[in-house]
């Protein structure tokens, strides 16, 4: 049973950094892609950022591209997401997901399993 925990959120002020976490259970990240979604209130899920299975392809959303970083360790089964220049807009609920064999999609609908997010909430 695969099994993924975000970490890492929380509130911070605008121009400030956060690094979020999420530890992934019953499968190797060695061969999963791994994705970074946000879902503001009242509005739809987007994605952020993803990893591939192979760790050599990264893809981000505009919005986040020059400021954030995937990253992951597969000895530690985690995946990082880093953001820096935190906005308000950038308040929303995070989830991570997990893709087997993926190239890191952008379509939520690749992914297999979800976590149950954290939260950001950026201070103006």
């Amino acid at each position: 049973q695969v099994q993924l925990v975000e970490s890492g959120g929380g509130l911070v002020q605008a121009g400030g950094s956060l690094r979020l976490s999420c530890t992934i259970s019953g499968r190797t990240l060695a061969n999963t892609a791994m994705g970074w979604f946000r879902q503001a209130p009242g509005k739809d899920r987007e994605f952020v950022a993803a990893i591939s299975w192979s760790g050599g392809y990264t893809s981000y959303a505009d919005f986040v591209k020059g400021r954030s970083t995937v990253s992951r360790d597969v000895a530690e089964s985690s995946v990082y997401l880093r953001m820096n220049s935190l906005r308000p807009e950038d308040t929303a609920v995070y989830y991570c997901a997990a893709d087997a064999w993926g190239a890191g999609s952008r379509a939520g609908s690749e992914y297999e399993y979800w976590g149950q997010g954290t939260q950001v909430t950026v201070s103006s």
